[in-house]
């Protein structure tokens, strides 16, 4: 592999890891536990920390695990649909919806900014996408078990 495809595939591992920051995540290790927690911290070496742990037969409100007995990392919650959002939001205004997935955000008009967490943006604008977003959210919410 060369260098730059390495360094590429590298980065792109690393951009995929970091998204999994504040998710529900199960680990489980080689020494045969399986933690489930709140993923809040994670290193080069993929150390990582979670918090509001469950599982291995213990309860622990945060637990360090070394990256090199991590045999796997699973992401147990359903993450956030941005494009069906966008998808949404385009309809209501057309051609001035840009998903930017690179920063996990959807952009309207070039000044109210979406993200999972909610809206950012003041006018009359940001309020109809607030009211999208917020009907979003409560349809997902009734297609849940």
């Amino acid at each position: 592999m060369s260098r730059n495809l390495a360094a590429t595939a590298y980065r792109r591992f690393t951009e995929e890891v970091v998204t999994l920051i504040g998710k529900r995540v199960a680990v489980s290790t080689t020494y045969n536990k399986t933690y489930e927690g709140d993923l809040i911290g994670v290193d080069e070496n993929l150390n990582i920390i979670l918090s509001n742990v469950t599982g291995a037969k213990e309860k622990a409100f945060k637990i360090i695990i070394n990256g090199r007995f991590i045999q796997e990392i699973c992401l147990v919650e359903k993450p956030f649909d941005l494009k069906a959002l966008a998808d949404r939001l385009n309809k209501v205004f057309p051609g001035m919806v840009k998903l930017r997935e690179d920063i996990g955000a959807i952009i309207v008009m070039e000044k109210i900014k979406v993200t999972p967490a909610g809206v950012e943006g003041t006018g009359l604008a940001a309020e109809r996408v607030k009211e999208v977003y917020e009907q979003f959210l409560k349809e997902v919410k009734q297609t849940q078990p």
